[in-house]
């Protein structure tokens, strides 16, 4: 390392300028150190319109001597940042991965079997043989959740590994005795993308992916469940859950059952426009004495795959959402939208309780945003109809008040 250093400071300032006015109309030069975290840094404009190819061909120049350039745009013009590579990142042992995830597995089994639980199949569990039989049933429910979060890190990681980012095979997270069995997986992106377009694939991909296979789990799974009456009251000692509805899990079981899920045993007067839209968003009243649909674990799997998705794209900070918007729009942008998700979520609190953990979670995790090696190429048209789609699906997938325990 020690080498390397020495290598790189031993490379004439010059040298590196004459490189770099190949592709830049310098006005000034700052040469500065480690505590100012770039090696030179020029302020100028670009002499071509290709600044893609113009960033590709000096990245591939400087390597070799140890360099890499930053392409940003700030007040005074457009700045070429000239640091010192970042040490290759080793990535961590497989069999963490796999661990989790076997963890992970029998979590979601044992969560899927509760669902799938008979009075007779309960009596499996007096004997070790009988544990196992039992945890087994929950395989419709596991397989269709696994898969959906398996195709959505997947997304993220053969787009990282075809845009040349490494990244590391997803970490899965066991929960269990939870509605799920899980709290999801994640990858670790070792490097940063090499520029908005790259970034933009990168976030996209994940809930994407995700959302091709949760589709047609929500729609089997849909096909599998019944429709049965909630109870008027419920009886002490017990709850019952009710799923939050969003645009398109509503459309789902309208189209599946021929009407709008849970269905009141009155509107009581009030127009069933105005009710829906109460509903909807407060999930208030309570449907108590209506119908519902009995959902099958594999639906449920499907809804978690939606609300897992929604959750994903929130637009702001390290979420997949906040990465397409802020390559949407620009950090600046982006940070600008901040304090009105934030808002959003704190008053949707006061109907789920859930959304004021996610909001602070926001607040002291979330406000940064990820910042490509090329700031200064734009996303194409392409990629802009992508990132709108991608928020059009949030839209589409986000519910307000994603569950409703009635006790």
């Amino acid at each position: 390392m020690q080498n390397q250093l020495l290598d790189a400071l031993s490379v004439d300032t010059r040298s590196i300028t004459h490189l770099v006015s190949k592709y830049f109309d310098i006005q000034s030069v700052v040469t500065g150190g480690p505590r100012h975290g770039f090696h030179v840094r020029y302020v100028g404009h670009l002499s071509t319109a290709d600044s893609e190819t113009a960033y590709n061909e000096l990245a591939d120049t400087l390597t070799p001597l140890g360099f890499l350039p930053l392409f940003r745009e700030e007040e005074d013009g457009q700045v070429i940042l000239i640091t010192r590579q970042r040490p290759k990142v080793k990535m961590g042992p497989i069999w963490v991965n796999i661990v989790l995830f076997v963890l992970t597995l029998i979590s979601v089994l044992f969560t899927g079997a509760q669902f799938s639980a008979t009075e007779a199949s309960t009596q499996m569990l007096n004997s070790l043989e009988g544990i196992v039989r039992f945890i087994l049933q929950g395989w419709p429910f596991t397989v269709s959740l696994l898969g959906i979060l398996l195709a959505h890190e997947f997304g993220h990681y053969l787009a990282g590994r075809a845009r040349g980012v490494k990244v590391t095979l997803p970490y899965f997270i066991p929960f269990p005795f939870s509605y799920f069995g899980t709290m999801g997986a994640f990858i670790s992106m070792k490097e940063v993308p090499k520029n908005k377009k790259h970034m933009l694939e990168i976030g996209i991909a994940g809930p994407l992916a995700g959302l091709l296979i949760t589709l047609p789990v929500l729609a089997i799974g849909l096909h599998l469940s019944t429709v049965g009456p909630i109870a008027a009251e419920i009886a002490p000692g017990t709850v019952q859950l009710l799923e939050g509805n969003s645009v398109l899990y509503l459309l789902a079981k309208y189209i599946t059952f021929g009407k709008l899920f849970p269905q009141p045993a009155s509107y009581g007067g009030t127009a069933p426009i105005f009710y829906w839209l109460r509903y909807f968003f407060t999930g208030q009243p309570l449907p108590l004495g209506g119908i519902d649909v009995q959902i099958h674990p594999v639906a449920w799997a499907g809804w978690a795959g939606l609300f897992v998705t929604a959750l994903n794209l929130i637009p702001v900070g390290q979420l997949d959402g906040g990465h397409i918007l802020s390559m949407l729009l620009g950090k600046e942008r982006s940070q600008k939208v901040f304090p009105f998700v934030l808002g959003g979520l704190f008053v949707l609190g006061f109907a789920w309780q859930g959304w004021w953990l996610w909001a602070a979670l926001i607040f002291f995790f979330g406000r940064r945003y990820a910042e490509p090696l090329d700031q200064i190429t734009p996303i194409d048209r392409k990629h802009k109809i992508l990132g709108i789609i991608a928020l059009v699906i949030f839209l589409l997938i986000f519910s307000p008040v994603p569950l409703v325990i009635v006790q």
